[in-house]
């Protein structure tokens, strides 16, 4: 779609329409078209277009790839305008001679931008490499009117800054004004569940839950800082699975057709303290507020557990309140991926762990005791590891565990 708006295109259809034509013809029929200035760029810049799993494959040299990348580029430029003369090894310089030359600026696209921190996971030097050659291609240079990058994870870190401090970043945990777009809202999930006849509450309790925020508008921010306004907070539905579930009138687990079990298994066991119990916690229904900061947004990178729980925002796997900085597990579908994943036998204790004292206060009949206040009870339970190493990262002698009854 941004390549369709952005690019100039000038060829003839077969049937003797213009492409420009058709193109705008499209976007009269789309929201956009509604907005004043809508389009302002339509048809201004020269579009290079990539996907990066074209050329980032497991095992494969990083400077082979970004090779590749410049002699394709290079190359369909050449093609588009043979009478520009430039260095086929140097993309950057001859970018800027392709500018001088057509007065047209270059609008980036690229699709799964992280695709090497997937597939080159230990390739520190490699992704190093990746990252010095975006930073070189577009930051502070004159022919770029605009590159928009998508992908699973956020900008990697490294050292002590960012390698590409040019972007702006959305993301799972901020995805500013995009929120709405980042997922089926509830009012197009309740349209849909009425035009193919489905049940909202079970649509909802399936595939709802992730919670984004959306920027607060200027006129309403005393009323946020005052309690008062809560607007900004957007529920969102996983997309795949609501198509799926319309189309085939199924509400079931959807997720394992485009991630396998292993792939969160390993994770979540990966031998951080505490991480396992904070799973146990999670799956129970918990909410568990953690720290996002020393993340450093790759998949191999973690110093404990709350680096793991991070990664598995950006995976899907858990959802996150930006104003607690809590994570849980969003729906039903994704709390299967968990029990799935967590089946075999070293899952046993930590299970055990978070449901003896709750199961403790039942048995007991605490809660009867109180019977006048059924409804408006909190069962609390506090697990302590007298064992835990004050000079451990994510060091905590306890973990807590909260219901109401």
């Amino acid at each position: 779609m941004l390549c369709a708006y952005f690019g100039q295109v000038q060829d003839e259809q077969p049937d003797g329409e213009n492409s420009v034509f058709l193109r705008d013809n499209l976007f009269h029929k789309c929201k956009l078209s509604g907005h004043e200035g809508w389009d302002r760029y339509l048809g201004s810049f020269d579009v290079i277009r990539l996907v990066m799993t074209d050329f980032f494959k497991e095992g494969r040299d990083v400077s082979e790839a970004l090779a590749q990348i410049t002699t394709r580029i290079l190359d369909d430029l050449n093609e588009e305008y043979p009478d520009v003369k430039y260095d086929p090894k140097d993309l950057f310089y001859s970018l800027e001679k392709f500018y001088r030359k057509t007065g047209k600026a270059f609008v980036i696209i690229i699709d799964e931008w992280d695709a090497i921190f997937r597939e080159s996971k230990e390739d520190k030097n490699g992704q190093k490499k990746y990252l010095d050659f975006l930073r070189d291609w577009m930051k502070d240079r004159a022919y770029i009117a605009l590159a928009y990058m998508t992908g699973i994870l956020p900008i990697k870190k490294y050292g002590e800054h960012s390698a590409l401090n040019m972007f702006t970043e959305y993301s799972m945990m901020a995805p500013r004004q995009l929120a709405e777009y980042t997922g089926f809202t509830e009012t197009e999930v309740r349209d849909q569940c009425e035009e193919y006849k489905m049940q909202y509450d079970d649509v909802s309790s399936w595939y709802d839950g992730y919670i984004v925020s959306d920027n607060i508008p200027v006129d309403k921010r005393e009323a946020y800082r005052d309690g008062t306004y809560t607007g900004h907070k957007i529920a969102i539905y996983c997309p795949l699975s609501v198509v799926e579930s319309m189309t085939t009138g199924v509400i079931k687990n959807y997720w394992n057709k485009t991630e396998s079990y292993e792939a969160l298994a390993d994770f979540i066991k990966m031998d951080y303290d505490g991480l396992k119990d904070a799973v146990a916690l999670l799956m129970d229904g918990g909410r568990l507020a953690i720290d996002t900061s020393t993340y450093q947004n790759d998949m191999t990178t973690f110093t404990g557990r709350d680096d793991v729980l991070s990664l598995l925002v950006h995976l899907g796997y858990l959802g996150f309140d930006d104003e607690t900085n809590e994570v849980f597990i969003p729906n039903k579908e994704i709390l299967e991926e968990f029990r799935t994943s967590t089946k075999t036998g070293e899952w046993v204790e930590a299970f055990k762990a978070f449901k003896t004292a709750a199961d403790q206060i039942r048995d007991r009949n605490y809660p009867q005791k109180l019977e006048h206040y059924q409804g408006n009870l909190l069962l609390i339970s506090v697990n302590y590891n007298k064992e835990a190493v004050s000079t451990e990262d994510g060091y905590k002698r306890h973990e807590c565990r909260i219901e109401r009854y």
